[in-house]
């Protein structure tokens, strides 16, 4: 049975790393369109389910992890992928979602969460204990309560496989990534700072409390084989993105970090928030040993400039006097301002719909817009009626007239615009993580 994470360690040995992009996202035309480059390409590819997005009472989403495994597998058999080869994750797994609660009870949550992730067949487990819950004295919890929480969260999963593993169940054991560190679920940035400024990055004696805290942690409940599985820790290494703001990678900020590659060969870091980093910015991150780049919002607002821009394309065919996209989102975003209202400051359209936050994609499952999306792609009318010069005009993502006429004349479905401005981002992920490795840009 093939094992990416060791693959991941042998390389590095070999002294021919690789790194993994993440798609941490649940939006099904972003699963497909990644499952299919995955395809193509035929590299393998991490897709992880956040504890808002899916958990045992259905985050946002309305699915538990077996429902999104489900989907997983289902685009796995329709594109004819390798399973082995698309590993299926758990990011910010913990309480979050629970965290107004007492901490008893909220852990007792996070636990079934993780039990119910590593049941479903996650192999990848980001544990994530580090908000305040109820009943703390601080707004952060102390590290080693932090790390305490891990080790907790850690024992279900492991338990859970074992009860797995005694039914036959044909999966390896699962690799943890910790961190205290860690950026917020959903995303948070104070706009206001300077772009120069950016986050604070982990010091190198940060780091290593980190280590000594979870290692002390995961002894004291009996985890010993589990914390050779630890493959990765979450650091800050000065990027984040916010509304209107993108913090760029200073590579820096990892110089002092990578002296512990030389003490844990087998330990990788992992970078959340890489959203619009730009493309050095990428391949500098897989270089200083970011083996796990995760991307979510970058890959949904893709699909929102798409799915826009075609009802631009579809307003100017029909001679529409309104953006029924545009539309549609204000008035289901201002009817229910529950993913939005503490993340935002002005709350005008422009905010709501294009932010680089891009809270509007908690938005996408709701019926009108589930309609609305599926009436824009029939009323185009590829082969007839749009033309290289619409596509170019108010699709971004793609190169020119030239490029547009060869997709254009290949072209059988309308979501295939919205497809291709989602792979163009993944392929600059690809392209990161893969550069040393002859990589196939699958068009």
């Amino acid at each position: 049975m093939r094992d990416i994470f060791e693959e991941l360690i042998t390389a590095r040995e070999n002294d021919d790393p690789f790194s993994l992009y993440s798609v941490c996202s649940a939006n099904q035309l972003v699963l497909e369109t990644a499952v299919r480059r995955s395809v193509r390409s035929g590299l393998p590819l991490l897709i992880e389910a956040t504890a808002n997005q899916v958990n045992q009472e259905g985050g946002y989403t309305g699915m538990r992890p077996s429902d999104f495994a489900a989907r997983l597998q289902g685009l796995c058999d329709r594109y004819g992928a390798d399973r082995e080869s698309i590993v299926f994750g758990g990011d910010h797994l913990g309480p979050y979602p629970w965290r107004k609660l007492a901490a008893e009870k909220a852990m007792q949550s996070a636990e079934t969460l993780v039990r119910a992730f590593v049941a479903a067949g996650a192999r990848k487990i980001h544990l994530d204990a580090s908000m305040h819950l109820g009943g703390d004295t601080t707004a952060v919890p102390d590290p080693r309560i932090a790390a305490s929480r891990a080790a907790q969260l850690c024992r279900a999963a492991e338990d859970e496989y074992e009860k797995a593993a005694t039914k036959g169940k044909p999966f390896l054991p699962p690799v943890y990534v910790i961190g205290t560190e860690v950026p917020v679920p959903g995303g948070t940035l104070d706009d206001d700072a300077e772009p120069e400024t950016g986050p604070a990055p982990t010091s190198y004696a940060s780091l290593l409390s980190t280590l000594e805290l979870h290692e002390e942690a995961f002894y004291s409940f009996g985890l010993h084989d589990a914390w050779r599985r630890v493959i990765g820790v979450v650091v800050q290494p000065g990027l984040e993105f916010g509304s209107e703001i993108v913090h760029p990678y200073k590579r820096r900020h990892a110089e002092e970090l990578k002296q512990i590659f030389s003490v844990k060969a087998n330990l990788f870091f992992e970078a959340h928030s890489t959203d619009y980093q730009s493309s050095e910015a990428l391949g500098a991150l897989a270089r200083d040993g970011f083996a796990f780049l995760k991307v979510g919002p970058a890959l949904t607002f893709a699909y929102r400039e798409a799915l826009v821009g075609l009802a631009y394309i579809e307003q100017r065919l029909h001679g529409r006097s309104k953006n029924r996209i545009l539309e549609s989102l204000s008035l289901i975003m201002r009817r229910n301002d529950k993913y939005w209202r503490d993340y935002y400051a002005k709350g005008d359209d422009t905010e709501l719909i294009f932010s680089l936050s891009d809270r509007v994609r908690y938005y996408w499952d709701d019926p009108v817009l589930v309609q609305e999306v599926e009436q824009l792609f029939q009323s185009i009318d590829i082969h007839e009626r749009v033309t290289p010069g619409l596509v170019s005009q108010y699709l971004p993502r793609f190169s020119g007239p030239h490029t547009t006429s060869m997709f254009l004349s290949g072209l059988h479905d309308p979501r295939e615009f919205v497809m291709y401005a989602i792979d163009a981002e993944l392929s600059r992920y690809e392209q990161a993580c893969f550069s040393n490795r002859g990589c196939v840009h699958a068009e």
